[in-house]
């Protein structure tokens, strides 16, 4: 970005999670006069309450797998005991201690982002903002609300998030009935935990807690976990639930969730019951729009209240942008995030890439993780484009065999006749990062060909990518290839 790049506009951004603090640092870095107004702190409820504590409990959950699976690995723990005989140790949670932890770190992660907001000179206002005509956001701070700061600028952004989605037959209470923001509280694992919803969030969690050593219950409505997903890969993550201990009750929907004594009873559409100790409700989640002025200021919302948006992330008024979970777009953070800068490239008249779906990269945070680019197999077979899969098990892979993993494949989507990458899926450790080769060949249109003329560490498992784009060199020539 060029720093001869000088604007005399001013930005208010309403809401500092990642699409807002994106907007503000964008905004900042091209000269811009920004004011940041956020009710929890910088990092929003994606820092806070989210993403990064919900990471921050998996990668603990991780690391529990990977201790209590290195014998077979030929690695094994034992304490001697008072006569010398060999103990082997149990592996033990602490679950206070991992939420002090996670916690922790999300604090640390605000304060950071914070620090850097001021650094590139945005003012910070804390307290509850909503919007007052179309160059104004009013802000009530101070104790109970009862002070009020008005900011007036040329540009406004709204990225105020979405909260967890609520049953009127089961009320959160913070104790045994939570939503994703309560689990926190909890100060010893749950002796049995039921899901209630199997999207990304429930199967994140209940994957996490299972291997934290709870007894866990997964209730989904649908007749698989990850309903809309790559069916091979959630076919391999129900697989290695159920290997778990995890009982998967499909095709099953939660009518209500009523506390007990000492624990909850999860009531089903078809009249039967599960009980356990907590429940935790994971049944999407609605958008943070009432009562912050959209309405009157003309932005234009859904039936569900989101908020429209185009490719560029600009509402229905044409100095008011939206980025983030509140929005009608992809619901991830890196996707609120590039809305923020997107918006504001576009209002300060920056160089600007319009948002494009195919380029966008999801992760699913499970044990083996799931990481998805571009267009899906599911795209093929509704013919909404021409194209061909090849699918490869990462129990094939060298460096798959040495670390232990037998669950997991890369599958590759290639465009008919040119053999352009459009598409992928990664099941493995760490899918996150090995998705990126494939992000970038749907990026640039590499064909599989280039991809494969790529050389890859061996072993490795990124050497998978490179096998699998190789045999699709194949599919060029013979149509019979997937026989």
């Amino acid at each position: 970005m060029s720093s001869s790049f000088v604007n005399t506009q001013s930005v208010a951004v309403l809401g500092g999670g990642p699409g807002g603090y994106e907007a503000a640092l964008a905004a900042a870095q091209l000269g811009a006069d920004v004011t940041l107004v956020e009710r929890a702190g910088v990092g929003g409820a994606a820092v806070i309450t989210d993403v990064v504590p919900s990471k921050s409990l998996i990668a603990t959950a991780d690391a529990a797998v990977a201790i209590s699976e290195a014998s077979d690995l030929g690695v094994q723990f034992f304490a001697k005991g008072e006569s010398g005989v060999a103990l082997k140790p149990e592996v033990a949670i602490n679950l206070a201690a991992v939420n002090k932890r996670l916690l922790s770190l999300a604090r640390q992660q605000s304060d950071d982002m914070r620090a850097q907001l001021v650094d590139a000179g945005v003012r910070i206002i804390s307290g509850h903002g909503r919007l007052d005509g179309h160059h104004a956001i009013v802000v009530a701070t101070g104790p109970g609300g009862t002070d009020f700061d008005r900011v007036e600028a040329d540009t406004l952004v709204v990225a105020v998030g979405a909260s967890p989605r609520e049953l009127p037959t089961a009320r959160p209470d913070g104790e045994r009935i939570l939503t994703w923001t309560q689990l926190y509280d909890m100060k010893a694992l749950p002796e049995h935990l039921i899901v209630v919803g199997s999207g990304v969030t429930g199967a994140e969690f209940a994957s996490a807690y299972m291997n934290l050593g709870a007894k866990v219950t997964l209730i989904s409505s649908r007749d698989q976990v990850l309903p809309g997903e790559d069916a091979d890969a959630a076919a391999v993550l129900e697989k290695v639930f159920t290997r778990g201990g995890m009982t998967v009750m499909s095709k099953s929907r939660a009518e209500g969730v009523e506390r007990t004594a000492d624990g909850v009873v999860v009531s089903l559409s078809d009249g039967r019951t599960v009980e356990g100790s907590h429940c935790l409700l994971a049944v999407g989640s609605i958008p943070n729009t009432s009562g912050i002025g959209l309405e009157d200021a003309g932005v234009q919302l859904t039936a569900s209240g989101h908020i429209r948006v185009n490719r560029v992330a600009r509402t229905s008024v044409p100095n008011i942008y939206a980025a983030g979970d509140c929005t009608t777009f992809v619901p991830l953070a890196s996707v609120a995030a590039m809305q923020g800068r997107t918006a504001i490239f576009h209002a300060l008249g920056d160089t600007v890439i319009p948002l494009e779906r195919r380029r966008i990269t999801a992760n699913i945070f499970t044990a083996p993780e799931i990481a998805t680019v571009g267009r899906q197999e599911k795209d093929l077979e509704t013919g909404a484009i021409n194209g061909y899969v090849y699918k490869l098990p990462l129990a094939a892979n060298a460096r798959a065999k040495m670390m232990g993993i037998t669950d997991g494949f890369v599958k590759i989507i290639a465009r008919e006749g040119s053999g352009t990458v459009i598409g992928g899926v990664i099941v493995a450790p760490r899918a996150s990062e090995l998705i990126y080769p494939i992000a970038i060949a749907v990026e640039r249109r590499l064909t599989v060909d280039q991809v494969s003329r790529v050389f890859a560490v061996f072993p490795s498992l990124s050497a998978s990518i490179t096998d699998a784009t190789r045999a699709m060199h194949l599919v060029n020539r013979d149509d019979d290839f997937f026989g």
